[in-house]
């Protein structure tokens, strides 16, 4: 089948990276230990150091104990409860990070705020404060992304429309009534490739589940140009045959459902648990353009579709790479002592 886009500027970026559960590591790269012991997130603007001091009360988190900071949740409480000072503390980390992503190319900025709280009322009022926060700072339009639809719904109705339409991050069967949601505010929507009960077995059950619910969201007046089907990526370190099954789904929902739709979904799953990530993470990017997505849920700072479609098949590494993401590599055993052995650094 051919290529769906013939070159980068063709695919669109969902970029998933102002999530409360994204961390980096105490007293890394990233983080930073004062003299008098507390600690801080640093990152630097036009060569200047800046810091997001973490407040005494996360020093007593379980992610903390385990030798990580939530830097976004850490910047997102800052932002909407701190002091005039944190505040501005938190929002200047937030739109640094907002800077570079666009910078990088994203189309959209996911934004989830889940971990944030574990008490419904105190995640709303994140979320309504990071949408309304990021969309002035911002250039491109929202993700609105969760588990919870009722978040999500405050989400929606946080945004003022300045970018452009919201996407709704996800539509799945087992809450329909997200469909009214994103009809209601005119938003876009990813939906999902899971059932009622649960996560798809192969490639033949995410393109029936797509079909349903794909039915429900026509039905009822969403277009299919503004719908990104997520067909689902699983770690092929758990896997070897996880890979065959998103390339397989991949072309068999762009035979199905046409062109106009869009196929995305979380491209850096597929990498969980495996060294050389960006390896792995551009040679499954090649191949799921090559079956027909045109969009992906990813970081743009370290996958880059431009990058992923000069990538050199007859290399080494590559090789590996696809020997093991087409399922002819039972546990990774070979990728994983080529790896060993320096093979993955040509």
């Amino acid at each position: 089948m051919p290529r769906v886009i013939e070159s980068s500027d063709q695919f669109t970026v969902i970029a998933e990276n102002i999530h409360a559960t994204r961390v980096v590591k105490r007293g890394g790269v990233r983080g930073h230990i004062f003299e008098d012991g507390t600690e801080a997130i640093k990152y630097k603007v036009d060569g200047e150091q800046r810091f997001v001091h973490v407040p005494e009360h996360f020093t007593t988190t379980q992610p903390y104990q385990q030798g990580n900071l939530k830097h976004f949740m850490i910047a997102m409480w800052k932002g909407l409860n701190g002091d005039s000072d944190e505040s501005e503390e938190g929002k200047a980390y937030i739109q640094y990070e907002v800077n570079r992503q666009i910078k990088a190319g994203s189309n959209y900025l996911d934004l989830n705020v889940d971990e944030s709280s574990y008490r419904l009322p105190e995640q709303k009022e994140s979320m309504e404060w990071l949408v309304k926060y990021v969309e002035s700072v911002s250039s491109v339009p929202p993700s609105i992304d969760s588990s919870n639809p009722e978040i999500i719904e405050v989400g929606l109705a946080a945004y003022g429309g300045t970018q452009g339409r919201p996407l709704l991050n996800s539509i799945a069967l087992e809450r329909p009534e997200a469909i009214d949601m994103a009809v209601k505010y005119n938003a876009l929507a990813v939906v999902m490739a899971s059932n009622e009960v649960g996560m798809p077995d192969g490639a033949g059950e995410r393109v029936e589940n797509v079909g349903r619910i794909l039915e429900m969201a026509l039905s009822k007046g969403m277009a299919k140009e503004d719908i990104f089907v997520d067909p689902l990526y699983f770690p092929i370190a758990v896997d070897s045959q996880y890979g065959k099954h998103a390339f397989d789904a991949i072309k068999q929902i762009r035979a199905d459902f046409g062109d106009e739709i869009h196929i995305a979904g979380g491209m850096s799953n597929v990498s969980f648990g495996i060294p050389k990530r960006r390896l792995i993470n551009d040679v499954f990017l090649y191949f799921a353009i090559e079956a027909g997505a045109d969009s992906g849920i990813i970081d743009p700072l370290t996958t880059s579709a431009e990058r992923s479609l000069k990538i050199d098949l007859e290399s080494g590494p590559v090789k590996f790479a696809i020997e093991l993401l087409q399922g002819n590599d039972d546990f990774a055993m070979n990728y994983i002592g080529a790896f060993r052995a320096g093979e993955l650094d040509q």
